[in-house]
């Protein structure tokens, strides 16, 4: 489960709020959409829930565990994928794998099965003893997803995960969360594909110059628009229009 209480998060001395009075909660078992408009704070509200920066006020806390007081407890719950695949370039896939099975604590014997597991998903498996600086921009944003989540986290945070990737992966990826969810888990992701989150998640909240703006699922968004009906991207339209 994730929770944001009235997280705020200032820009440029505290003249620019990128995120403003920000409270969210993201259920077991759920599939959460955050979508927004660009420049409306998705990316600096996900890198505050995976501990990289600092709230100007408001508290994350993930699975139970406040991300200002226990933050390594609250990672290590997390699987976080960035909005760019930033990687280390003289290593080989499998060692930046290993490197990262390490920092988690994953052991040898489910490394393996983790790594060959993903990896099999992802169709990455002939590359991974090449380096990292021949990969693709695909081929990295493959490795990331993979990385973030080889110590099998409860707690998904992704940002703009399918970007660069290639249908299939897309499509593996859209079962991987499925299945965490399933299983009790949480899944939260931003992105601009609409009708993507319209398919795939239980609910969204829309976010506009660092407020939110709406929150629910798609019927319940339309009754807070005024058409009242209409596809996620229509509503998104009518919801943003004044940005």
């Amino acid at each position: 489960m994730i929770e944001l209480h009235k997280l705020r998060k200032s820009y440029d001395g505290g003249r620019v709020w990128a995120v403003d009075d920000l409270s969210l909660t993201v259920r077991p078992g759920e599939i959460f959409g955050f979508l927004g408009p660009n420049g409306a704070g998705k990316t600096t509200t996900l890198r505050m829930m995976a501990g990289i920066l600092t709230p100007d006020a408001g508290r994350v806390v993930i699975d139970g565990i406040d991300m200002a007081e226990r933050p390594l407890e609250a990672k290590r719950r997390i699987g976080f994928v960035p909005d760019t695949p930033e990687v280390y370039e003289r290593l080989t896939g499998l060692e930046y794998l290993r490197f990262l099975a390490d920092v988690y604590g994953v052991d040898a014997r489910r490394r393996r099965e983790r790594i060959e597991r993903l990896a099999g998903v992802f169709e990455l498996e002939p590359a991974l003893g090449d380096r990292i600086a021949s990969y693709s921009h695909g081929m990295r944003q493959k490795l990331v997803l993979i990385g973030a989540l080889l110590h099998d986290p409860p707690v998904w945070i992704l940002d703009e995960p399918m970007v660069g990737l290639d249908p299939r992966s897309t499509h593996e990826l859209k079962n991987l969360m499925h299945e965490h969810a399933a299983a009790g888990r949480t899944v939260f992701f931003s992105t601009h594909l609409l009708d993507v989150a319209e398919r795939l998640c239980h609910r969204v909240a829309i976010i506009q110059k660092g407020r939110l703006i709406a929150c629910g699922t798609l019927e319940e968004l339309r009754a807070q628009a005024a058409a009242g009906s209409g596809t996620l991207e229509s509503l998104f339209l009518e919801l943003t229009h004044h940005d």
